[in-house]
């Protein structure tokens, strides 16, 4: 068994489609498969069951990527404490980051870090919080960026940067014209929110109790995935939402949402790192950018 054909099949389960997983790591269909039969055959277990064209992971498989998956976290700390000794020219950074933290506010940071250290490669998974806290704490992130509490069992957590959140909602909306957002009854519109373990969604459920209501109170439109899908959908007119001003603040200038003259409370943003992790050169460099920022 060797590193690559775990690579592999991480890979391919997390895809669970041979052909994007070879497209994704730059290998052909054939050597993808092979390195997956070969693990098969090499333990006489199945991994995958094959429907049609679309693969599916067996009990076993489901357990083996677990441990695969652990390991291959070590292996990359294993790297990374080797490229900490070449002195920041050569290496990798592993980050994890929600969404709007992701999209919206590292990318600059990334950027000046890659124009520093050009030897440096810098990769970032997108998730919610809760996924992003579980891949630093799984040691599958050096660093996690997040916009919403977690649990910090094994995990430093520092806020770095302060956002602006925002109740929005649609020109034709009955809000967007009210003079006195404070005498809004939030149950009165139907909402359009993030899924559950979104930063962004425990600010609507906080705003909501500091008024006695939870989420079975009000009317609930749509449960989307992604920041860019819930702000095209209010401003299609499916309700009203709350969010960073950050991903909204286009769509403000152009007139296609109206901010809803609510106190909405801000927010952190906040870093994660495992507290028994070795701690590398290229990451306490960036987490220098970021404190800077």
């Amino acid at each position: 068994m060797t590193l690559e054909q775990l690579r592999i099949f991480v890979a391919v389960a997390e895809r669970e489609h041979v052909t994007r997983a070879a497209a994704d790591l730059n290998l052909t269909q054939s050597a993808t498969s092979a390195a997956v039969s070969a693990l098969e055959a090499r333990y006489a277990t199945k991994l995958f069951d094959r429907v049609g064209r679309r693969i599916a992971l067996t009990d076993a498989g489901r357990t083996f990527l677990a441990e695969a998956k652990a390991v291959l976290a070590r292996a990359a700390s294993a790297e990374l404490v080797l490229a900490d000794l070449a002195g920041l020219k050569v290496g990798s950074l592993r980050l994890a980051a929600s969404q709007t933290v992701g999209n919206y506010w590292l990318p600059g940071i990334i950027h000046a870090f890659r124009s520093a250290y050009p030897g440096l490669a810098v990769d970032m998974t997108m998730g919610n919080t809760e996924t992003v806290a579980a891949m630093v704490r799984k040691g599958e992130a050096n660093i996690g960026f997040v916009e919403g509490e977690v649990d910090a069992h094994a995990l430093g957590v520092m806020p770095v940067a302060d956002d602006d959140m925002a109740l929005v909602v649609a020109p034709s909306h009955p809000w967007a014209t009210a003079k006195n957002g404070n005498a809004l009854d939030l149950r009165s519109s139907p909402w359009v929110m993030r899924e559950h373990g979104s930063g962004t969604r425990s600010i609507l459920e906080a705003m909501l109790a500091a008024h006695g209501h939870g989420l079975s109170d009000v009317s609930i439109s749509l449960v989307l995935p992604t920041n860019e899908s819930v702000r095209v959908a209010v401003e299609s007119g499916a309700g009203a939402t709350v969010m960073s001003r950050l991903v909204v603040s286009n769509a403000l200038k152009a007139g296609r949402l109206v901010a809803v003259d609510y106190p909405v409370p801000r927010r952190k943003f906040f870093m994660l790192r495992h507290s028994q992790h070795h701690e590398t050169a290229a990451e306490r460099e960036f987490v220098r950018l970021v404190s800077e920022s």
